[in-house]
């Protein structure tokens, strides 16, 4: 437990305050636009495809943690058949991942949920939602939960918690610097110093 007051973040480290949500029972969809977005189920992942767009989405919220799996690792989880792996897709181009992982029975983890920058806002991320609701309460499931953090789309947390989630715990994350340790370019997220 951390005691009241600031505490310093080690060189090189980022800090952010992560938020963990959940929803409990399925909730009403919320009115989404028409995107021209397909939405394209990927069952034998290319890790090298699968990289590219998750640092298209995420590079700019400092986005690491597959980064850092070997490809071993990345292919055990995105193989597992109890992981569902879809791709965004507009006009044949890949805009967005959507990773639900019904590894702990009768939950799914929303895992990985996001856009690339030319696909956010319009409307295009509740259409995501939506999908990202119906296939995971499709199973036999009592929870969907999520986490997201300070360095994420600053409107993330709301538009999670109008989608439906509710917060119920809060932590600190201290982490490797991702442009410092070279798996993303140091001109990444500039909305988050680094020191």
């Amino acid at each position: 437990m951390l005691e009241d007051g600031y505490h310093a973040v080690p060189a090189g480290h980022t800090a952010s305050v992560v938020t963990y949500l959940e929803m409990r029972a399925r909730p009403a969809l919320r009115p989404a636009p028409e995107t021209g977005l397909v939405l394209e189920r990927v069952t034998s992942p290319d890790l090298a495809r699968y990289r590219a767009l998750f640092r298209a989405v995420g590079q700019d919220y400092l986005w690491f943690g597959r980064l850092t799996q070997s490809d071993a690792e990345l292919g055990a989880i995105l193989n597992d058949a109890s992981v569902e792996l879809y791709v965004a897709k507009a006009g044949g181009e890949d805009a967005g991942l959507l990773e639900l992982d019904f590894r702990t029975e009768g939950e799914c983890e929303l895992a990985y949920f996001g856009l690339t920058a030319a696909h956010v806002g319009g409307g295009a991320g509740r259409w995501l939602m939506n999908e990202a609701i119906r296939r995971a309460w499709a199973q036999p499931i009592d929870r969907v939960f999520v986490h997201t953090c300070t360095l994420d789309h600053p409107k993330a947390l709301a538009f999670y918690i109008r989608s439906g989630f509710t917060p119920y715990k809060r932590a600190i994350e201290i982490a490797p610097d991702p442009r410092q340790t070279g798996l993303l370019p140091q001109t990444a997220a500039p909305q988050t110093p680094g020191v």
